[in-house]
């Protein structure tokens, strides 16, 4: 695969731990997608074989990872290595730009 291309009309609809969310262009070895986040949403401690970085294009999340508590809005982004306990908890409804890295095969 040289190349991929995803539509905004394209993007596939999907839903994990509650969260809505849009799978966007997946490549032999990353994957992006576009995170819904809804005010009531909390995604609970879990960890993944993948590493994963966030870009905050709306809201207000609480991050926690390795025993720190970091509070994320707009323009603010971060990275989590594969296989780290982390959670987030949405205190303002927005949405996330994140990548994974390789692509998860449990958001195909």
């Amino acid at each position: 695969m040289k190349h991929v291309v995803v539509k905004s009309a394209q993007a596939q609809p999907r839903e994990y731990m509650g969260v809505r969310f849009e799978l966007l262009a997946t490549g032999s070895r990353s994957m992006v997608t576009k995170m819904l986040f809804e005010t009531q949403n909390k995604v609970p401690v879990h960890r993944h074989p993948n590493e994963q970085s966030s870009y905050v294009i709306s809201g207000r999340y609480q991050l926690k990872v390795d025993g720190q508590t970091y509070e994320l809005a707009a323009g603010d982004s971060y990275s989590v290595q594969a296989d780290t306990d982390h959670a987030i908890d949405v205190l303002e409804a927005g949405q996330t730009i994140d990548v994974f890295t390789p692509p998860r095969e449990d958001f195909r």
